[in-house]
């Protein structure tokens, strides 16, 4: 089964090909970043057009990079949340028609659930059961995992998610959008200047809370001279916060569940020195840990149409209800 997946969540149009046998055949993706740029962040309204502009070209690009007719396909998988509403819709009604076009089946996709399962498509995947820690934008999550939709929340952000500490903390040190990558190259320069707490570390627990994070580097910012240097330093030591809070929960994660391995997915994933400490621990604790690629580690297609080729080859389908949901706790998808 040829498996075309569709991703809108957000800011990026994605599209990928995946095979049941041969694994991923072609995948593209268009960035918004330059269009949300001078706004600091993303518009909606503006996403969602781009997304109706650009889906159906990328669709065709991909299909075509990939020696395929629409004959070929077999099944469509698209992201239908969490995500902005309109930008889910577009590639939901996309994807209905085509379905309904084509005589094939669709499956709903949640977009963590794609995350989580983004390392799959590497040449060396992690084996069920493990730890996954999910860091994007919108969402930090341990999660315990034995199996597609086998998922135990273990623990979350109770406010401001890891991604959004980042992009926060970007702004406040005048960085332009994308917030986290810049501040990520910022810190590369810094040094260690100022020791920033490690929220909720010193309680039991497996939640996380950057907000306070945030304010104490924007007091921190307030008490320097601002110089470039000091900008620098902040950022090296608000970056280290967030690692070293992300590691300590993952270890304590491992323990409680007792398991061995630890798999890291989301775009915060790409974070060079995040997936070092947790390299690092995970080499301490003798524990295997995966990373997806990081062109899978931003929003993608290939994710998604992977994702939902599990589900397809599971004989899960839906009928021709355009299917979106902002807010979709993973407790509640299907079992496979």
């Amino acid at each position: 089964m040829f498996v075309l997946g569709l991703e809108t969540s957000c800011d990026e149009t994605a599209v990928a090909v995946y095979h049941a046998n041969r694994g991923l055949i072609a995948h593209t993706l268009f960035s918004q970043v330059a269009t949300h740029a001078e706004y600091g962040g993303v518009v909606p309204e503006l996403a969602s057009r781009d997304h109706i502009r650009k889906l159906v070209p990328l669709i065709r690009a991909v299909l075509a990079d990939a020696s395929l007719q629409a004959t070929d396909i077999g099944g469509i998988a698209y992201t239908a949340g969490p995500g902005l509403m309109g930008s889910l819709l577009v590639g939901a009604a996309t994807a209905r028609s085509l379905a309904w076009t084509w005589q094939v089946p669709a499956i709903a996709v949640h977009h963590m659930e794609g995350h989580l399962l983004a390392p799959m498509l590497e040449d060396n995947p992690p084996a069920f059961p493990f730890v996954a820690l999910l860091i994007s934008g919108g969402h930090t999550m341990l999660i315990e995992v034995t199996g597609i939709g086998h998922y135990r929340l273990l623990g979350e952000s109770l406010d401001d998610a890891a991604g959004e500490a980042f992009d926060k903390t970007a702004k406040m040190l005048g960085l332009d959008y994308p917030g986290g990558p810049r501040l990520a190259k910022l810190a590369e320069q810094g040094l260690s200047r100022f020791k920033f707490p490690r929220p909720m570390t010193d309680r039991p627990g497996l939640d996380f809370s950057f907000s306070g994070l945030k304010t104490f580097t924007l007091n921190a910012l307030h008490e320097t001279d601002q110089s470039p240097q000091d900008k620098a330093d902040i950022a090296f030591a608000f970056q280290q916060a967030v690692a070293e809070t992300l590691t300590i929960k993952c270890r304590r994660a491992l323990q409680i569940t007792g398991l061995k391995t630890l798999v890291v997915a989301g775009g915060v994933s790409a974070n060079r020195e995040i997936r070092h400490q947790l390299s690092a621990m995970a080499d301490s604790a003798n524990t295997r840990i995966y990373f997806p690629r990081p062109d899978f580690c931003t929003d993608n297609g290939a994710m998604i149409a992977y994702a939902g080729a599990q589900r397809l080859m599971a004989g899960q389908t839906q009928n021709l209800e355009i299917f979106a949901r902002p807010r979709w706790p993973m407790e509640q998808l299907p079992q496979l």
